[in-house]
């Protein structure tokens, strides 16, 4: 199992607005590219400093599935956050794989 984690910190003012556009639009984008099984959303409790931070977990079969969507899907959604929430978030992401 791979586990693609998107970190996003967002400020304050645009949150809720944020949060609703991710579960609406943003994410169904990201299932409909078919190489995710599952997400989970959660908030960062540990968060310090203004705004909040968010995780975002996709969880994906195979580490090719995860490449391919890099490779030709998230550029596009990439830009599209950006542009949207230019200078109000921050964002990284983590490729995990799952031991055990």
């Amino acid at each position: 199992m791979i586990l693609y984690n998107v970190t996003v910190g967002i400020d304050s003012d645009i949150e809720q607005e944020w949060q609703e556009w991710m579960i609406e639009v943003h994410i169904p984008k990201v299932m409909a590219t078919g190489m995710f099984q599952r997400y989970d959303m959660y908030k960062v409790l540990s968060h310090e400093g203004d705004g909040s931070s968010y995780s975002i977990q996709y969880i994906s079969d195979s580490l090719e599935k995860v490449e391919k969507y890099l490779n030709d899907f998230a550029p596009a959604l990439v830009k599209e956050h950006l542009d949207r929430y230019r200078n109000k978030h921050v964002a990284f992401r983590t490729l995990l794989e799952k031991v055990g």
